[in-house]
């Protein structure tokens, strides 16, 4: 298959430029530039720049969800190591960058940091956070509501839940090459994944989506709602999002960014969390055969991996091919179809865009 290799530098101007064109300071704009480039090194194509600038045109700086140069309110609390935002509504990926940044600090001081947001716009592909956490040598978490509620409870009919996805990684560099990183939307697929393969022409695998009737469809065109993965385990994980929102500021699901459907007194907007732990701090310093916690953490993954199971995969092992395949080309894979859509970015940002120039490569 053909892919387009756009160069890391042209890429992260063309996604400030498409940014600040949007109003946007630059300091949002070089975040979300920071992120996107993340999010095409690593190969995710559920949330790259053309998934974040489209959450923006529906819900975004046009529709109120996000604002443009809004500052960050960092409210007291009683507890050292746990710090609470309200974000007032800014843009999703600079917020996630000082969140996580914090709560690394907060793990510096205290073995561990949390940071609760509260009044926030969506954040996009978690595992980004936390792989570049876990590459500073922290155990990192973040979970969040997702723009929309359009996943339907098990044993439900209607949607009611966000996509809501959970993300961990672990510092496992110097051990397998890459953090092991675990990190999913509680639904089947990622709406974004539908998106993708209406993009691409491609149907769904079955049990992915629902169409305006409740009924099963592998149209991604048709897609009105998705269903949770592992039905019923899918659906608690979907729910413990929406519990820590609730617990820290966020209110109804199924209003959320739905600015005409808000009354006056409620809310429309996410809520995220974040956690990093240095290894460190919990550790029982009592490891079988004399081994270091290293050591340790080395000798259990080779025993998963054992047995016969050396084909298995590591979660995030998919995301470092993708790394390695950038580095190896020296520039960020795009298809056909999302260099059309680079491109459509970079005319409306009035920046220049020559396709024509860009090398292709054969994957």
């Amino acid at each position: 298959m053909t892919n387009y290799l756009v160069p890391t530098r042209t890429h992260f101007d063309l996604v400030v430029a498409a940014y600040r064109s949007r109003g946007y300071t630059a300091d949002e704009a070089q975040a979300a530039a920071r992120f996107s480039e993340l999010t095409a090194w690593h190969g995710i194509k559920t949330h790259n720049v053309i998934k974040a600038l489209h959450l923006d045109e529906l819900f975004g700086s046009k529709a109120g969800g996000c604002r443009p140069g809004a500052a960050i309110e960092k409210l007291p609390g009683n507890y050292k190591a746990v710090a609470r935002w309200n974000a007032n509504r800014k843009l999703g990926q600079a917020v996630a960058f000082e969140a996580m940044d914090t709560a690394m600090k907060l793990a510096d001081e205290y073995g561990i940091g949390a940071v609760a947001v509260d009044n926030a716009f969506h954040y996009l592909w978690g595992g980004g956070y936390v792989i570049d956490a876990a590459n500073k040598g922290y155990i990192a978490y973040t979970c969040c509501t997702a723009a929309l509620a359009e996943v339907v409870p098990f044993g439900g009919k209607f949607p009611t839940l966000g996509t809501n996805p959970h993300s961990w990684a672990f510092p496992t560099r110097d051990i397998v090459g890459f953090p092991i990183c675990i990190d999913w939307a509680t639904s089947t697929v990622a709406m974004g994944r539908v998106q993708q393969f209406a993009r691409e022409g491609k149907p769904l695998p079955a049990g992915c989506a629902v169409d305006e009737n409740g009924k099963e469809t592998t149209d991604p065109n048709k897609v009105k709602a998705l269903l949770p993965f592992g039905q019923h385990k899918g659906y608690g994980l979907s729910l413990i999002d929406e519990l820590y929102a609730a617990y820290i500021g966020g209110s109804l699901p199924t209003i959320r960014n739905r600015w005409d459907r808000v009354p006056p007194g409620e809310k429309g907007t996410c809520c995220f969390f974040f956690q990093c732990i240095r290894p460190e701090a919990i550790s029982g310093d009592n490891f079988a055969a004399g081994r270091s916690q290293q050591q340790n953490v080395k000798a259990v993954i080779e025993d998963i991996l054992g047995h016969g199971n050396e084909g298995a995969m590591l979660p995030g092992q998919i995301e470092a091919g993708a790394a390695a395949l950038s580095a190896r080309h020296g520039g960020l894979l795009f298809t056909k179809a999302e260099i059309d859509a680079l491109a459509q970015i970079a005319r409306e940002a009035h920046f220049p865009f020559d396709v024509g120039k860009l090398k292709t490569v054969e994957l």
